[in-house]
């Protein structure tokens, strides 16, 4: 990295310059005033696969933005109907509120008698998987995609979520690429899940961490 020069202060007066690495903010304390490490000019998306062409994703949204978000509440078989025509693949007795949002349907995989909430949002640039018997509840987001921090392109990466056969993410939680909730587990309200669940644990917090084994009583 190239390094440049400034002036320092001292209590007392002005002292020899020292090297400064333009990412030390100690002496850029105007933010706005700090150069760019980023050159977002350069960002390039080219090597990204959205799965169907351009038309296609279009009138995906147009259907979700219509036919999806205004059909009434209890509607359930027609959204997942819907949802099945652009590729998705859904179970029997799914239950998806018209309010969720899908990027992509044709990477999103959801099995039986599962629900997603309102505003629930399937980031799907990667495959999203649902079990048998999960619940996703409102506002909850679930990303597949991110960006290399380290890359002053700002390179787009993605990874694929798995929520594993009766396992609850709860309301308002964030799941990030490349995770994994192991069957059974439960997202506590407004977790953020950065790293795999274990299977059958009560996990809570951000990160979201193991708080104690879900017990599930006997019919």
């Amino acid at each position: 990295m190239v390094q440049a020069t400034r002036p320092i202060a001292s209590k007392a007066a002005l002292v020899e310059t020292e090297p400064v690495n333009p990412g030390d903010e100690r002496f850029w304390p105007d933010p706005l005033a700090m150069p760019s490490l980023i050159d977002l000019n350069r960002y390039d998306q080219s090597h990204f696969d959205r799965g169907r062409p351009g038309w296609f994703v279009l009138l995906w949204w147009l259907v979700q933005g219509v036919a999806f978000t205004l059909s009434p509440h209890f509607a359930n078989g027609f959204r997942s109907a819907l949802l099945r025509r652009f590729g998705a693949e859904i179970g029997e007795n799914v239950i998806i509120r018209p309010t969720a949002r899908f990027t992509y349907p044709w990477k999103v995989a959801i099995g039986d008698n599962s629900w997603v909430g309102d505003d629930v949002v399937f980031y799907s640039f990667e495959q999203i998987t649902l079990g048998n018997h999960c619940v996703v509840s409102q506002k909850s987001y679930l990303c597949t995609g991110s960006h290399d921090v380290e890359d002053p392109t700002f390179k787009l990466t993605t990874a694929p979520i798995t929520i594993g056969n009766g396992a609850w993410v709860a309301t308002d939680c964030f799941v990030a690429p490349g995770v994994t909730i192991g069957a059974n587990a439960v997202v506590g309200a407004r977790s953020s899940a950065f790293k795999d669940v274990p299977p059958g644990y009560i996990c809570m917090g951000s990160p979201c961490k193991p708080v104690r084994a879900r017990v599930i009583r006997d019919r």
